[in-house]
């Protein structure tokens, strides 16, 4: 294998000699986490910061749930990003060989009896000629569309690539990747283990420059599928020569009860140009928003706008990127702000806000003090924590009016770090790395507050009318920030979450929240009396 890049300070790699052991390759090649984890703290001493801080999506105490037994990664995204991270190599899971990886791909997939009619029990592998290796193709463009209907989701892809190498290349892999639930790895394994992908239901096909491609399955589980389009068909045979250019279309087709609600682009060869478009029925009332993540495990919003149009019932969004770095992964995510199997009267707000990503009241992560950063050594860290906090403050915005403006703290999405949001009623973002109250001011008011992971109610909380604010910048300089009003219960309200506190340790003895049907103040802003 050939030498890895140089990681980070403070990153974690497995050693050659922990990747070398037969055990080690054992768990891997079953997918056992807790003893792949117990194994790097055995044999590496890696903590379990060590293990989650390089893994975008892989907080430190799910680590802690995964060594225990009381928890199992069945996300293939994941999986994928853990091997990268953490420079395993892709066969050692069952997955393609990593683009850092020297070895070529060496393409032995099952064999399928012709394109239309795909079968559970493909017949035995055969030998085929290895694929060119991953420096000899270039995708110029990557257009790729999303489209629902009647309860279906229909993608298409389109690539025009160049074979800039030395060999022909007679395949081409392409993968089928969901997960319904993303916040609930487990419910999601339940469901694929109950309503597993099915070929025929997928109908995929594909051409090359409007020739029919026969394919090749590679993978088959659950909720992943990869499949060697190949350069043939019943006609012949048409590789891609040096120099050669030519278009891949491939089409399928899967439920909305096994889709989640996101659609990701992974660069895993070197692209010019990579767009997306999400076209949606425009009475399902949805909305958009992305996040981009790195090989450094940093995540961030799209540096440049999705754009939304609207016509004839379809409401159609686009977004597009020019020279994407290789490794990078475009994450659209989207909410049907409509749709009834999504918010529907019965639901009650807390099961809403639940089946967004929120945990609720009674998780010990929220009664613990949240480990701060130490800055700016953990910069990525902070950086990939809130980027994760802005995507669950889109989830949620997409449930409920927040007329007072709204906050979210990294232990109400299941990490266990010193970070917050808050959002403004004139939609401003604030963000807060280990917050401190140093001063509060003598006056104070009492308001109710709602809480994400307590939402069936509110409660009526005495806060500070003045809140000084000593807070982190991501280099790791301190500063000190005033915040008035409701602004200052906003703030107040998260860094109580960091400590482990929720507004009902604020209440007056004697007092109790009342339900959300109770209270009319939900959507308007707070009331204060001019000075």
């Amino acid at each position: 294998m050939a030498q890895a890049p140089e990681l980070p300070t403070g990153s974690y790699r497995v050693s050659p000699e922990l990747l070398a052991r037969p055990e080690f390759r054992t768990a891997c090649s079953v997918r056992d986490f807790g003893m792949i984890f117990r194994l790097m703290r055995k044999y590496d001493g890696a903590s379990q910061d060590r293990i989650s801080s390089p893994i975008d999506g892989l907080s430190q105490s799910r680590v802690s749930r995964i060594v225990r037994g009381e928890d199992r990664i069945a996300s293939l995204d994941l999986i994928e990003r853990i091997a990268d991270a953490l420079r395993i190599p892709g066969g050692y899971f069952g997955l393609a060989p990593r683009s850092w990886e020297a070895a070529r791909e060496t393409a032995a997939p099952q064999a399928l009896p012709t394109q239309a009619t795909p079968t559970a029990t493909p017949a035995p592998a055969h030998a085929a000629r290895p694929a060119a290796s991953p420096g000899g193709l270039i995708v110029e463009v990557d257009e790729a569309t999303l489209r629902y209907d009647d309860a279906t989701y229909y993608a298409h892809q389109v690539r025009r690539i160049v074979n800039t190498g030395t060999e022909p290349i007679t395949q081409y892999l392409m993968r089928i990747s969901v997960d319904r639930y993303p916040g609930d790895p487990e419910r999601s394994a339940r469901l694929y283990r109950a309503k597993p992908l099915r070929w025929d239901f997928l109908r995929l096909s594909a051409t090359c420059n409007g020739e029919p491609m026969n394919w090749k399955i590679k993978t088959d589980l659950d909720a992943l599928k990869e499949v060697w389009l190949c350069f043939e068909n019943s006609q012949g045979h048409f590789p891609l020569y040096p120099g050669d250019t030519a278009v891949i279309e491939y089409s399928y087709r899967v439920s909305d009860d096994r889709w989640g609600p996101w659609f990701q682009r992974a660069v895993r060869v070197p692209t010019r140009s990579l767009s997306v478009r999400l076209d949606f029925p425009a009475d399902v009332d949805p909305i958009v928003w992305g996040m981009e993540t790195s090989m450094t495990a940093e995540a961030l919003p799209f540096r440049t706008a999705i754009t939304r149009t609207e016509s004839a019932g379809r409401r159609v969004f686009s977004w597009s990127t020019d020279e994407p770095p290789l490794h990078a992964r475009y994450r659209l995510e989207w909410n049907f702000r409509a749709q009834p199997d999504l918010a529907t009267e019965a639901a009650r707000p807390s099961e809403q806000m639940a089946a967004v990503g929120i945990i609720q009241q009674g998780a010990d992560i929220l009664s613990t003090t949240a480990r701060p950063f130490d800055l700016p050594a953990e910069a990525e860290d902070a950086r990939r924590v809130v980027a994760e906090l802005s995507s669950a403050i889109e989830r949620v915005s997409a449930l409920h009016t927040f007329g007072k403006g709204m906050g979210i703290a990294a232990p109400q999405i299941g990490i266990n770090r010193a970070a917050a949001i808050v959002r403004t009623i004139d939609g401003d973002t604030i963000t807060l790395l280990n917050p401190t109250v140093i001063e509060t001011s003598p006056d104070t008011d009492e308001q109710y507050e709602g809480c994400l992971s307590f939402f069936d109610v509110r409660g009526l909380v005495p806060r500070p009318l003045t809140l000084h604010v000593d807070h982190a910048d991501i280099d790791g300089a301190r500063r000190i920030t005033v915040f008035d009003r409701g602004l200052a219960r906003l703030v107040a309200h998260e860094i109580d979450h960091l400590d482990g506190h929720l507004y009902t340790a604020r209440m007056r003895p004697g007092m109790t929240p009342i339900p959300v049907e109770q209270y009319r103040g939900v959507g308007s802003a707070w009331t204060y009396t001019s000075t």
